[in-house]
Parts: structure tokens; sequence; C-alpha cells
């Protein structure tokens, strides 16, 4: 089994920023084919944020997040982070970190087999 725990939302103003954190643990996560982060807002589909694969060498990003948004992992601390700038109130919504072990679409949310609990960020105007 996997865990992903999700921590770092909060309420934060527009033009502010904020970093998310994913702690990854259980069946051998360093060897996950990608990891990614989600976000789905009330009333809304979720939404592909940003992923990479395992070698670190692919990175992606919806396109209502570049230039704005960065992804990285600390793999010594099994940690993958999000982090946020120039955030707007169309950011807000809960985010999502997911892992699979498999190949797949990197920006399809059912591609993805594992999921944390998800972390609020609300981004007021």
């Amino acid at each position: 089994q996997v865990q992903l725990v999700e921590s770092g939302g909060g309420l934060v103003q527009a033009g502010g920023s904020l970093r998310l954190s994913c702690l990854a643990s259980g069946r051998t996560v360093s060897n996950y084919y990608a990891m990614g982060w989600f976000r789905q807002a009330p009333g809304k589909e979720r939404e592909f944020v940003a992923a990479f694969s395992w070698s670190g060498s692919n990175t992606y990003y919806g396109d209502s997040v570049k230039g704005r948004f960065t992804v990285s992992r600390d793999n010594a601390k099994s940690t993958v982070y999000l982090q946020m700038n120039s955030l707007k109130p169309e950011d807000t919504a809960v985010y999502y970190c997911a892992l699979r072990f498999s190949a797949g679409s990197y920006y399809v949310a059912e591609s993805y087999a594992y999921w944390g609990q998800g972390t609020r960020v609300t981004v007021s105007s």
C-alpha cells in the first residue's frame, strides 16, 4: 500500500504564495512511475495541475498554472512539493497529490492509482 499525505494549504491573498507538500510512504515509493498534483474546486471536475516522471527528466504543467507553479521533490524525504506563486482566486480548490507505478497519461486523474486526502487552498481577492 501507498500512503500520501498533503499539507501546506491555507488562506492566502491574491498575488501571494504557498508551498504544498506531499509525503509518500509505503510500497517502494522511490520506484514510482509518475507523481502528480491535481485540484478540485467546488462543483468542478478534478483538474490536472502538474506531474513528473520518476526520472525527473520530464515535468508537465496545466495551462492555467504554467509559469506560476513549480513541482519539485526531495527523494531523501520522500516528499514532493508544489510551489505556488502569483496565486489567483481561481486557484481556490482542494489540492491532491497522486502516484502511480505504471505508464499512462500524466494529465488524466484516472491513470493514478494512489491519492492523498487533499489539502485546501483558498485565495481571497
